[in-house]
């Protein structure tokens, strides 16, 4: 188990159907003593790379509310600026927070970054 202050993040652009899209692959503990390099990273990432996002949270060990709170802000970001935004690899026991808030039912979750790329775009194609 990683160090209280451990993080590691590698971003990473893929094509989607409705555009371009940057991954952030997350590894290690998002609480207070990371909250300011998580917060720059997704900051630097948006700036960079467009509205759209997605987070791969599966080497997560470990989130707080305040980690959960960055994650709403970006998600609120990507889709206030007519982007996507979706978490992949979410795991329960390392992401709790986000079960106990009721939030795993209103954050676009999929299991893999493959679908996840997939249904970028599809929301609002209709339109």
């Amino acid at each position: 188990m990683p160090k209280p202050g451990t993080l590691s993040l590698q971003s990473t652009v893929h094509a989607t159907p409705a555009g371009v899209a940057v991954v952030v692959h997350v590894t290690g503990i998002l609480d207070a003593t990371t909250r300011t390099e998580f917060s720059g990273c997704l900051d630097a990432a948006a700036d960079d790379h467009g509205p759209s996002m997605i987070l791969d949270l599966g080497g997560v060990t470990f989130m707080d509310s305040r980690a959960l709170g960055l994650i709403v802000h970006h998600w609120q970001r990507a889709t206030g600026a007519g982007g996507d935004f979706a978490l992949v690899a979410v795991q329960y026991p390392s992401s709790k927070v986000m079960w106990v808030t009721g939030l795993s039912q209103r954050l676009p979750m999929f299991d893999t970054l493959e679908e996840a790329l997939a249904a970028f775009g599809t929301a609002r194609e209709g339109h």
